[in-house]
């Protein structure tokens, strides 16, 4: 069961809303506890266990190290000092140990494959008479998004920023809410888990809004991604088949794929909570309005991307090691390039960070590595942009000065993603190289572009789709609400819009026969 399945919109989803209605207040967060677990099982089925085993670790590692938080009455200052400096060695021992199961779990199932074959190599390498089993494991649908929550949740609960739940049932569901289980976004315990259990009623006005939310969703996976992914396949299938052109055009549509799958569940995720009065955080805004590196992850994958500089690139740069590093850079440099080299390591952990959670290949290291050589480059250059923007007399909000910045943020981003849907590292490189000796004009004449599973209703309706997200994008980048400004219509023409949407959607979705079910990317990560 998926969210864009029929199973889940026309039965999972209106009997948990049903359920959830006719049960008393106190008592509703149990329905949205097992119909998570029945989503979950639906498609991991045993895998249940490990999702146990991080709920039930989490729960007991939290409430231990608040335990430990008491100080003995009556005794004296420096008693109370020495106490409280052992107490918090031992909270911090836990913490790690809290920790080490959840990323125990996730290394095991998910990259224990990827360092068997990697060790093997240089085995083989050096002659060793002896080879590791190549492991392979079935992975837990979410696992990469859930362990995340909870390593979250013990780290909140560590420095003081909440306090330890000892209600298991809503900790249980923070990290398996069914909308959020699948693709995420990436909650903290603030934002949510207090929501999941006050068991709101469902209202008229969250109803539509969700929906409304939700069927935009399915517009953007089933019209855009849905109809992509044949092309995209057929493409990154055959990396030594197709020269520059189909290359190229395989790079960018699958960075459009990629962007309406993701949002596109993203906004069915956020619509399913809007109904039940949950407010989900937001992991998208209008990254392609981006002129940065910097500023694209800010708007792409927000949560992650919070996530990495909260418990990854500010615990690094207050380590010893950072703090001694800051203060020599800042003394042997000048005060940006001191600034930007004291950051380095913080900056080069949440990009390897980033590579490896995305999946356990080379192409996924590279695509960190790559983000992070182009953020360094960009900060260390920044002074000096600042320098020739000045000298001439450029304008940074100029219209042609920003057009150049967006090109050049979208050369990036496509050739991003290019190594980051390659099979492996090796294709990617293969397929990035064939754009420049392999680049045929002829390929837009000779019917390259129509051999590749689409016809041209295909591209008819997916450059419809393209076209309606970048309207869209753009007037929420503008600062609009489109479903604020469908609240003011009239009754008759609210209803007749989102009937109109929904037809849409089932008269230009790619399902049936002739398209290759598509699978939710993220899902896969």
């Amino acid at each position: 069961m998926t969210y864009q399945s029929i199973l889940y919109l026309f039965l999972f989803l209106p009997a948990v809303m049903l359920i959830y209605q006719v049960t008393p207040e106190r008592h509703r967060y149990k329905i949205l506890l097992t119909a998570s677990y029945l989503f979950f099982l639906s498609v991991s089925g045993k895998l249940v266990l490990f999702l146990l085993v991080s709920t039930l670790s989490n729960h007991h590692t939290g409430l231990w190290m608040d335990s430990l938080k008491q100080m003995p009455d009556g005794i004296d200052h420096q008693t109370k000092k020495e106490t409280q400096k052992a107490l918090q060695s031992i909270r911090r021992r836990i913490l790690w140990f809290g920790i080490a199961i959840q990323l125990t779990m996730l290394i095991a199932l998910k990259y224990s494959g990827f360092f068997s074959d990697n060790l093997n190599v240089l085995l083989k390498a050096v002659s060793f008479p002896y080879l590791l089993p190549t492991l392979k494991f079935a992975l837990p649908i979410g696992i990469s998004f859930y362990t995340l929550q909870a390593i979250s949740y013990l780290i909140d609960v560590y420095y003081g920023k909440i306090k330890a739940d000892g209600h298991l049932g809503r900790l249980a569901l923070y990290l398996t809410f069914f909308p959020t289980i699948m693709e995420g976004p990436i909650c903290r315990y603030s934002q949510t888990a207090y929501a999941l259990t006050e068991g709101k009623p469902l209202t008229y006005r969250q109803t539509t809004y969700g929906a409304q939310r939700i069927i935009w969703g399915l517009f953007k996976k089933l019209v855009i991604a849905d109809r992509l992914n044949l092309l995209v396949e057929t493409i990154f299938g055959s990396p030594n088949q197709y020269g520059g052109i189909v290359v190229i055009a395989g790079a960018v549509l699958y960075t459009f794929q990629l962007y309406a799958d993701f949002s596109g569940c993203i906004d069915i995720t956020i619509g399913t909570g809007e109904i039940f009065g949950i407010a989900i955080p937001e992991n998208f805004r209008q990254p392609f309005f981006s002129k940065t590196p910097s500023e694209f992850w800010r708007r792409w994958h927000i949560t992650l991307g919070t996530w990495l500089k909260d418990y990854i690139f500010y615990p690094i740069s207050l380590t010893k090691m950072g703090k001694k590093l800051g203060k020599y850079t800042r003394a042997k440099f000048k005060k940006h390039t001191g600034q930007v080299l004291a950051s380095t390591p913080a900056l080069f952990g949440v990009w390897i960070c980033n590579g490896f959670w995305h999946g356990s290949g080379w192409n996924y290291l590279f695509y960190g590595m790559y983000y992070f050589v182009l953020i360094l480059i960009d900060n260390f250059m920044e002074p000096t942009a600042e320098k020739l923007r000045n000298k001439w007399k450029i304008q940074k909000n100029h219209p042609v000065y920003l057009g150049f910045q967006s090109v050049k943020l979208l050369l990036i981003v496509f050739t991003g993603e290019l190594f980051f849907r390659a099979n492996t590292l090796t294709d990617g490189f293969h397929m990035f190289l064939s754009i420049f000796n392999r680049f045929q004009l002829s390929a837009f004449t000779d019917g390259s572009l129509m051999k590749l599973g689409l016809s041209i209703q295909d591209y008819g309706a997916v450059l419809l789709g393209l076209l309606a997200v970048l309207v869209v994008d753009l007037i929420h980048e503008r600062g609009g609400s489109i479903r604020d400004s469908i609240s003011k219509l009239n009754l008759p023409i609210r209803w007749s819009l989102l009937y109109a949407s929904l037809f849409l959607v089932i008269i230009l979705g790619a399902y049936g026969n002739g398209y290759l079910p598509a699978k939710l990317i993220y899902a896969g990560f």
